[in-house]
């Protein structure tokens, strides 16, 4: 009965040491700049997010345009018409 109340008490300060330790780590912003990406002129982008290696961008074309988040270059597009 000891062992088993020894391993919880173990596990549950292991599960406390690792949030601490994860909820104190700094943490860099994912900074995007739309304007560093190639848009037709006069659209107006809505909305913008960086998924893993990739930009994606949504104008008020209705477009949503996947570019490569290193080099800007447009990799993909989708009407959404």
């Amino acid at each position: 009965m000891t062992v088993l109340t020894v391993t919880m008490i173990a596990g549950v300060l292991t599960i406390i040491v690792l949030l601490v330790i994860r909820l104190n780590a700094e943490t860099a912003p994912i900074l995007v700049h739309p304007e560093r990406y190639d848009v037709p002129a006069g659209v107006e982008t809505l909305g913008y997010s960086v998924v893993g290696d990739r930009a994606v961008l949504v104008g008020d074309d209705r477009v949503i345009r996947v570019f490569d988040a290193e080099s800007g270059a447009l990799l993909d597009s989708y009407s959404l018409n």
